[in-house]
């Protein structure tokens, strides 16, 4: 496994939290936020889905003493969901018990589109007794989206907006990106107009020239949202970015199960693919 992971260190900073710290804190260091995800979906298993609570719980109380500037990424899958709703719930609200005493963050990422009304349903269980300290991801190439930013956005919830990062069928989701683009700007208006801190989670410069026009017009601070992105990519970007005082954050996954994200990277955009070929045929 060494050689596969050595590619995968593109995208991802190390297999444990210990071998993700220097990356969060080089990233810190620029004025940078980061936010931890410890990688693995899907588990089947009571006895794993317990101990992944357990590393996170771990996880919150080593960021806070450590006085990192980040917060963790979490997929309920992760937690149980595939095994029991109830049981998941509650292991999401053990771990958010321990982010409001400690004052953290926690984000529910969003996985493929079967899951995405049970964790539209949990974040707003969740925000009705956490509220600042848990937040969900929407997609916005889903048909659906236009209906869930609004419910959020009234909800005034914590939401990260991204394209979407599945392989999902035409009667579910966008296929085009102009078409991706064009609703990705309109829930993006609709997070900055009713939302406190919206996330603007895109590689796109597109996108990332039009929310800098779009907020300059409107007299939107910057402090008012902020820019991420994924470790591994663009980070010049957001080093810019964050020097002309813009809030960034990057998302830096850690952990064994890394091979999943690892093949998501790739399939994304073709530079990504072209990297790791170079380089295993550097000496």
């Amino acid at each position: 496994m060494k050689l596969p992971f050595a590619l995968a260190k593109r995208f991802v900073a190390g297999e444990s939290f210990n071998d993700a710290i220097p990356a969060v804190g080089q990233l810190n260091e620029k004025n940078i936020s980061v936010t931890l995800d410890l990688l693995g979906e899907n588990v089947e298993d009571r006895e794993e889905a317990d101990g992944n609570v357990e590393h996170y719980i771990k996880l919150l109380k080593s960021i806070s003493q450590q006085e990192l500037k980040s917060s963790i990424s979490i997929k309920l899958t992760m937690l149980g969901l595939d095994i029991d709703r109830t049981y998941c719930r509650n292991n999401l609200f053990k771990l958010l018990e321990v982010a409001r005493n400690t004052d953290q963050f926690v984000r529910l990422d969003m996985e493929g589109s079967n899951y995405t009304q049970v964790t539209i349903d949990l974040f707003k269980e969740a925000f009705k007794e956490y509220g600042q300290h848990v937040g969900i991801v929407i997609q916005a190439y889903l048909h659906r989206t236009k209906d869930d930013i609004a419910e959020l956005a009234e909800m005034g919830a914590d939401v990260r907006l991204c394209k979407g990062a599945y392989s999902e069928p035409e009667r579910t989701a966008l296929q085009n990106m102009d078409a991706i683009r064009e609703a990705y700007r309109d829930y993006a208006e609709v997070l900055l107009e009713k939302t406190p801190y919206p996330r603007i989670a895109t590689h796109d410069d597109e996108l990332v020239q039009w929310i800098k026009k779009y907020t300059n017009k409107h007299e939107i601070g910057p402090s008012r949202f902020e820019y991420q992105m994924l470790y591994g990519l663009r980070q010049e970007t957001m080093e810019k970015l964050a020097a002309d005082g813009y809030n960034t954050r990057i998302y830096v996954p850690f952990g064994t199960m890394w091979f999943p994200y690892f093949k998501r990277r790739l399939m994304e955009r073709k530079e990504n693919i072209w990297f790791v070929l170079s380089t295993m045929f550097k000496n």
